[in-house]
């Protein structure tokens, strides 16, 4: 008997899943107990397979996929149906190897027959019409691989150039022409297109689309004689006169246009816009727009759900588009277009980055860039026992694996039953309301615009720790006391902040790295822009040409969210807000002033705060924002929003001569106290509160969830000596500020996010804090026989994650714990999906 449910068993070890546990509490004004209190509070439920047969995700969504799954590699982003049906396609264009699979969807034998590792891609991938050549982008190398195409398999690869490999092109989205001879080429980073006519490549055409265009896919028009070119960075659609040579005009769209779709007539255009809630839908002859559809779960949600691909069925009646974000597709009828009716949502894998629907099966299939579910990584980054065995590297940016989803076209009786589990799937309210928690009396409101005792936000951002690192070793709170190598002697505020104020040990980042991770930690979001790029940063690049960080201003505005960043809500809302370092670029001399990335922040930062710079210590840092404090307390013009940038945990490896990283570790736990205990004693503490956390965490092993972290909320109002094991991530933290400063939420994520309402009290508690000093030398250097003195001179550590991260968290490990320490045997959550596989009884 074959097993066709999508999640057939489960098997729990170690800390994963989705049972209660009872909560551990401090007694208020008493010493913290030697270990967990009996007295159960608060349910502790943590991400993964949950009793309900929903698998929660640490973003508080969850997911409930529709149909069958069929294992693929690291973040497919494309899906290429070939003209028999048979097969599909799949490209690879994540963290680790970059490849394309070729799936054979023969009913009930469904699985990968074929893979070609790559140097690199990029996007593109399409097979000619016939369906005997396959086509994917080169990457850096500016070339189209073209394979030859036989029954399954993938053969004779050639090298299509499409551009000069001493300029930057980098093929993206790929078409070929109707007659099979000319191949089209996106280039999204050159913000031109190249017409190649495959006899001769080297007469290729180049048409340039304008700076900052971002070309994402092409589309042949009716006819042949025009191009179809989304413009990721310019919401617009490019128009190219192919006998010309050049841009005929363009077309407004929705923001980030990404995949297109013609109606069988050729008289409309469908534009699936990734940073909206919508789909563009156009004349295709003269670019009017004949109705905007709205594919998120509601018609007035914010942001977020991101449509970054779409489908349209052969016979032009239905319309299949991915919503990335919210692990969904929107399903609708548009045989009128101007008149489409919307079908419902059908759940599918985490975050879907591409949907294709084959006319021949009746099936509909999507590319799942992040497969199923989050996963624990106690086994990395950190050293390892013995490198021949790769396969428990488990650094976060290579620890999802995508998946293909298979699901039978459904009739109106599935389509509802898909529906309700869509919206099950999803905390986000009709009204963008707040999610539950709250009781009367909360400091923290239960909507926007109501008051709150607090008046001043303090938002700390620090960089890369996991909760297990830090705070693994503290008994009260659900850690891995193993995988804690910056404990107590090295963090004493930190622990003292944990025992004294509120110990979070179920609390999660949305973002794997620091180039999302920021992204997530100011916006509630991460455009699809970032999440596609930053994983080609972030590995080997062959020629450099990928080697830049899409985050923090430095590509606005196409990674610019279209809900904005806290501060330009706090600009909408009249309310006063500075930055300390984030988001600003240093001077280049210390006597140089900083300069900041976006317009928002232009008057609403302080020049001489330094930002990410591992040579210059946090305790400076300190030093400037106390003194910042003390003036605007004085002058009575204090900014309700500061965001204050505390970055050493980073660390600088063992770099000879550098601080050592328990030393930099220290520096900045010794900066958070000394910050905390400024405002605490200040005239403006009983109507402050102080929010902490990393921007991601993966730079660190956790035995829960890698992204797990370490985060605090500091306030009179937060409750003394107290557990609160409520999961929460970043967006709770957003939110919760936002409700005290009257803010409206970014995005989807945040409006969906549950308040911190459990961490404080109605009651205020003025006790000040008092800082305590690590019982480690913050002037400690990495000397010469350091291990990875010499490992670490090869770090590029000017700017944060440009270093290879399991390296440089090995040298960490081996600084802090000794160059012959084991790494704690791993405690693996086992996940076992039968359906993934033709498993017989």
């Amino acid at each position: 008997m074959r097993r066709r449910s999508w999640l057939a068993a489960f098997v729990l070890l170690g800390a994963c899943g989705g049972l209660a546990f009872g909560l551990p509490l401090f007694r208020e004004g008493q010493p913290a107990p030697a270990g967990p209190a009996l007295a159960p509070a608060i349910a502790r439920t943590l991400p993964g397979l949950q009793s309900g047969g929903h698998v929660l995700l640490p973003n508080q969504w969850s997911l409930r996929p529709a149909g069958k799954q069929v294992p693929l590699g690291d973040f497919p982003v494309n899906l290429a149906l070939h003209p028999t049906g048979r097969w599909m396609a799949v490209l690879h264009a994540g963290h680790g190897t970059h490849e394309v699979q070729i799936v054979d969807l023969k009913k009930g034998k469904e699985r990968v027959c074929c893979r070609v590792p790559l140097e690199q891609t990029w996007l593109g991938l399409c097979f000619s019409p016939d369906g005997a050549t396959l086509y994917a982008s080169g990457g850096e190398r500016e070339i189209v691989h073209a394979f030859a195409f036989e029954d399954g398999l993938l053969a004779r690869r050639t090298a299509v150039r499409v551009a000069e490999t001493t300029k930057t092109f980098i093929p993206g989205g790929l078409a070929v022409a109707r007659d099979g001879k000319t191949l089209y080429a996106a280039g999204t980073w050159g913000h031109a297109v190249a017409l190649v006519p495959l006899a001769a490549p080297e007469k290729r055409r180049t048409v340039a689309l304008g700076e900052g265009s971002y070309p994402y896919a092409c589309l042949p028009g009716p006819g042949g004689k025009r191009l179809f070119v989304s413009l990721w960075g310019q919401a617009k659609v490019a128009v190219v006169d192919l006998k010309a040579g050049k841009v005929m005009g363009t077309w407004a769209t929705e923001s980030h246009p990404t995949e297109m779709a013609l109606s069988p007539d050729g008289k409309a255009l469908f534009v699936a816009c990734a940073n909206s809630t919508k789909v563009s839908v156009l004349d295709a002859r003269s670019g009017k727009g004949l109705e905007t559809i709205s594919c998120a779960l509601y018609p007035a949600a914010p942001s977020g759900n991101t449509p970054s691909s779409l489908s349209l069925s052969p016979d032009g009646e239905l319309l299949f588009v991915a919503n990335a974000d919210a692990n969904n597709l929107a399903v609708f009828k548009v045989s009128e277009p101007g008149k489409s009716q919307p079908l419902g949502f059908i759940p599918v894998g985490w975050y879907p980055t591409c949907v294709r629907y084959n006319a021949l099966d009746k099936r509909i299939y999507v590319a799942n860039g992040k497969g199923l579910t989050s996963r624990a990584n106690p086994q990395g980054p950190g050293p390892y026992a013995d490198r021949r065995f790769p396969s428990i590297y488990q650094y976060i940016a290579g620890l999802m694996r995508g998946t293909l989803g298979i699901i039978d076209l459904p009739g109106p009786k599935e389509m509802a039953g898909y529906r309700k589990q869509a919206y099950a799937c999803s905390p986000l309210r009709a009204d963008a309301g707040v999610v539950g928690g709250w009781s009367p009396g909360s400091p923290i409101p239960q909507k926007v615009g109501d008051k709150s005792p607090i008046k001043y936000v303090i938002y700390v951002i620090k960089e890369n720790r996991t909760y297990d690192q830090m705070l693994g070793d503290v008994k009260e709170g659900n850690g891995d006391p193993n995988l804690c190598i910056f404990g107590d002697k090295i963090t004493p505020n930190h622990h003292k902040l944990a025992r004294e104020f509120v110990l979070l040990d179920n609390f999660y980042v949305e973002g794997e790295v620091s180039a999302d991770g920021h992204e997530w930690s100011m916006g509630a979001y991460a455009t699809d822009f970032v999440e596609k790029v930053w994983p080609l940063t972030y590995r080997p690049s062959p020629l450099k040409k990928f080697a830049f960080y899409p985050a923090e201003g430095v590509f606005d505005p196409i990674a610019r969210p279209s809900g904005g960043y806290l501060w330009d809500r706090c600009k909408e809302a009249g309310v006063s807000y500075r930055s300390y370092g984030e988001w600003i670029s240093n001077g280049k001399t210390l006597k140089d002033p900083g300069k900041p990335r976006v317009k928002a922040l232009e008057g609403h930062f302080d020049p001489w705060f330094r930002g990410y710079d591992l040579d210059y210590p946090d305790q400076k840092r300190a030093d400037r924002f106390i003194e910042e404090w003390k003036r605007f307390e004085k002058a009575g013009t204090m900014p309700r929003l500061s965001i204050l940038r505390l970055p050493n945990d980073h660390t600088a490896g063992t770099r000879v001569g550098k601080p050592t990283p328990r030393a930099m570790v220290a520096d900045n736990d010794l900066a958070l106290g000394r910050v905390v205990e400024a405002v605490s004693t200040s005239s403006l503490w009983k109507e402050t509160a102080i929010f902490v956390v990393e921007d991601d965490a993966q730079n660190g092993p956790d035995h829960v969830d890698a992204h797990r972290t370490v985060a605090f909320v500091v306030s009179p109002y937060t409750k003394r000596r107290f557990v609160d094991s409520t999961m929460y991530s970043t967006s709770s933290m957003l939110r919760t500020m936002e409700l005290v400063l009257g803010l409206r939420p970014m995005s989807q994520f945040d409006a969906a996010a549950r308040p911190m309402y459990h961490s404080f009290q109605a009651k205020p508690d003025l006790t000040p804090y008092k800082h305590v000093k690590p019982a480690v030398d913050l002037t400690e250097k990495n000397k010469p026989d350091a291990w990875g003195a010499k490992l670490s001179e090869t770090f590029k550590l000017d700017q944060e994650d440009c270093a290879d991260d399991l390296l440089f968290n090995e040298v960490i490990w081996r600084s802090v714990k000794g160059p012959h320490s084991p790494m704690p045997a791993p405690v693996r959550a086992a996940f076992v999906f039968p359906h993934l596989k033709d498993e017989k009884k």
